[in-house]
């Protein structure tokens, strides 16, 4: 009987394999897209948690139901000020950051 060979990779092997190793611009420019579209994800699911409609979403912000699926679909780049109504007003939460350097 043949063995077969395990071809399973981690995430990060992966990563490395496809798109370099960090540091590389290609692995650079894949991290970054996936930072939007995790911001896209996130807002997503807290919308679904409190219930809301993109459309209820949108009139609680004073925005438009295509701009919130935009944004959550990484179509559209959000801007800071509006990122925070939509946290604030629109799913009554706050806003944290971090820096790490």
């Amino acid at each position: 009987m043949k063995e077969k060979k395990n071809n399973l990779m981690t995430l990060e092997q992966f990563k490395d394999k496809h798109y370099g190793k960090p540091g590389t611009q290609k692995r650079k420019e894949l991290e970054e897209g996936y930072e939007e579209f995790k911001l896209g994800a996130m807002l997503l699911e807290a919308r679904i948690e409190k219930g809301l409609t993109q459309e209820e979403l949108a009139a609680k912000v004073g925005t438009t139901k295509s701009y919130i699926s935009k944004i959550e679909n990484n179509i559209k780049e959000v801007r800071f000020s509006t990122l925070k109504k939509i946290i604030e007003l629109g799913l009554d939460g706050q806003l944290e950051l971090s820096i790490k350097l």
